[in-house]
């Protein structure tokens, strides 16, 4: 659970980072955007006092400054209304081929909009006579505003691939560590087993009638099957057609001899054998898991029945216990390594389950519905090849 901790750690660390970055960059460019507005409100009032100086002058006025003042308005949209609402001038308003054929309506619905939100100077021209001066963002206002909402979906795209990037690397990591705990217990395993099996052999050759030594014999297999399991773990195992209801009913018959009388197992599989192609090994792990979890849930006192049946697009088998149950918000998280609700074990029974199902044979395992105090249904999909 440790390293769990740790991703959820660096997860939080990484969206509270985005979030200061974020919100930081968000005021920084409200500050400078609102500075930005009120230096162009600047230059429209001395824009529109170069208007009211054109407006006012004579044979013998420099206009000189009045055109540079004019003239230096290359970015600020400007539209200029007499005291009827008509328009008299505009600059760098871009219209389109469409709108240049109604070219003073739409600059006046502009100019509308610009009057709405308060953009506007108000030259006095004369005690009945004024002008006014209606005037928009420039591009350059209009880009900062919108920077800081681009600068966010970035951040939160890096935020999103480094935690991608960070599962991933866990993840390939943790594999690499079952793979190879997985083969060198398997390779562990095997010099014991040879031996077991070969003094099994003694053993019947010695004492041939004896009745405890078809029961040692089938342990023993049971050791090897075990070790044949865990040397699959980490290479791409060849499903073969196998009968699904033959490879349940040995989970079935090896659970029930090392199960108390107070745990009932049943079986309902169809006649006709269901022929699918898996690992039957590995499958049967899976199986074995799913029964022996359901054993531990029901405190070793309860009923499991397992289904087997051919449904449209798929074979599906379904266990369900009489246990405690399983809390909604951990259908999911009941496969995720380490989990686990028990005192003792690694947590990792469901999590290889789900491996060899949707890995090894690309099907699904989830938990199909589950009541607390009731019990749990767990239902696996294999799909028809």
């Amino acid at each position: 659970m440790q390293w769990i901790n740790r991703i959820r750690q660096v997860k939080i660390l990484l969206v509270i980072a985005a979030i200061v970055l974020s919100v930081a960059s968000l005021v920084v460019s409200n500050f400078l955007v609102r500075d930005l507005k009120q230096e162009e409100h600047r230059k429209m009032e001395i824009w529109a006092e170069a208007m009211r100086s054109l407006n006012n002058a004579d044979e013998n006025t420099d206009l000189t400054l009045v055109w540079t003042v004019l003239n230096s308005n290359n970015t600020i949209p400007v539209v200029v209304l007499n005291s009827d609402g008509n328009v008299q001038d505009y600059r760098n308003i871009p219209l389109s081929d469409r709108e240049r054929q109604t070219e003073m309506e739409v600059v006046k619905a502009k100019s509308q909009r610009m009057r709405q939100s308060g953009r506007v100077v108000r030259i006095n021209l004369s005690s009945t006579d004024y002008m006014e001066i209606c005037y928009d963002d420039s591009l350059i206002l209009w880009r900062l505003a919108w920077w800081p909402y681009v600068q966010l979906g970035i951040v939160l795209i890096f935020v999103v691939v480094a935690i991608f990037a960070l599962l991933s690397s866990k993840k390939a990591e943790q594999n690499k560590v079952w793979v190879g705990l997985s083969k060198e217990t398997a390779h562990q395993l095997g010099t014991p087993i040879s031996s077991l099996m070969a003094w099994h052999e003694v053993l019947r050759e010695t004492y041939p009638d004896d009745e405890l030594l078809p029961e040692m014999g089938k342990d023993v297999q049971r050791l090897q099957r075990i070790a044949e399991r865990f040397s699959k773990i980490g290479s791409q195992p060849e499903p073969k057609p196998e009968s699904l209801n033959d490879v349940v009913e040995q989970v079935v018959q090896y659970i029930n001899r090392r199960t108390s009388n107070r745990v009932s197992m049943t079986c309902q599989l169809p006649q006709t054998p269901l022929i699918v192609n898996i690992c039957a090994p590995l499958f049967e792990w899976v199986i074995e898991n799913l029964c022996k979890n359901a054993i531990d849930a029901m405190d070793g006192s309860g009923s499991i029945t397992l289904v087997a049946r051919e449904e449209p697009g798929c074979f599906s088998v379904e266990i369900t216990d009489t246990g405690k149950g399983i809390p909604k918000n951990h259908f999911r998280t009941v496969f995720t390594p380490g989990f686990t609700t028990k005192k003792r074990g690694w947590g990792l029974g469901l999590s290889l389950a789900k491996r060899i199902v949707e890995e090894y044979h690309n099907g699904r395992i989830f938990v199909k519905n589950s009541e607390i105090g009731k019990g749990t249904t767990f239902r696996i999909e294999l799909k028809k090849h």
